[in-house]
């Protein structure tokens, strides 16, 4: 299984390209000490895991939409309780991605998420693959991950990403990739604080790992993703100490976000 990352902001294509200035290490405290960082752990929620089976569209459907009301739940309350600004993304499940969506170039891959800060939409398109093989976990960590880029757009944290400089392009694809393992430590955060309420399993934990290893970045395109072992690493990361703080990928080391 593959899946297919865009954190698709509008007008990050053309604001990466025009930078000159050495970029490491990174400084801003928007990025490095943002107010996301000391809100405390994400309280446990109560939310039901709706069903979900092989090659039945209508209930992948139906699960990714109740794990983002879950998710706005969850999330709304923790801001709310820190005192910061929270507003819901909306959702939008396709069969199809429509061509140039977000200003960006569109994946012909079968299953694949977009996050338009522009309109703070989550689009989602579910392919053959996530269908054949539906796998609760996957979509869940998916969503959440999903959800991430709209948190760093709450929190300032995408306009800072934007504005940042790089020397070159390896430090442009550098700074995407703290940008979306930041998105699968938030993610590992949320599944903690439902993996009660959704009966998880450690074997299908385990396998999530597996299936992170996997979907890292692919030989001969740009690494703007992360190595599947730092996929695997972060969202680890996130669930173990079900604290937005553990995800300040801002201030790691090159090497954590490789």
């Amino acid at each position: 299984m593959r899946i297919r990352m865009i954190i698709a902001m509008a007008g990050v294509a053309g604001l990466l390209l025009t930078g000159t200035a050495n970029a490491y290490p990174v400084k801003d405290p928007i990025l490095t000490k943002n107010a996301l960082y000391d809100t405390g752990k994400l309280a446990a929620s109560k939310c039901a895991e709706p069903p979900i089976r092989n090659n039945d569209r209508t209930l992948a459907k139906r699960y990714i939409a109740a794990v983002t009301n879950c998710l706005n739940a969850s999330w709304g309350a923790h801001f709310k309780a820190a005192g910061l600004s929270f507003g819901k993304p909306r959702l939008q499940i396709v069969n199809k991605v429509p061509a140039g969506y977000c200003d960006t170039e569109v994946s012909k891959d079968p299953s694949q998420v977009y996050y338009c800060s522009a309109s703070r939409t989550m689009m989602i398109q579910i392919g053959k693959d996530w269908l054949t093989s539906a796998d609760d976990l996957w979509l869940l960590h998916v969503t959440g991950m999903l959800y991430g880029a709209h948190l760093a757009h709450l929190t300032g944290i995408e306009r800072a990403f934007q504005k940042a400089p790089y020397a070159n392009k390896n430090e442009m694809n550098e700074q995407i990739r703290r940008l979306n393992l930041q998105g699968d430590c938030l993610g590992g955060v949320f599944t903690r604080s439902v993996w009660s309420s959704f009966r998880g399993k450690t074997g299908e934990w385990n396998e999530l790992l597996r299936t992170l290893r996997d979907n890292g970045d692919v030989k001969g395109q740009p690494r703007t993703f992360g190595k599947g072992t730092s996929r695997a690493a972060w969202t680890k990361l996130g669930y173990s100490t079900g604290d937005p703080a553990s995800c300040n990928t801002w201030a790691a080391t090159p090497a954590r976000v490789s």
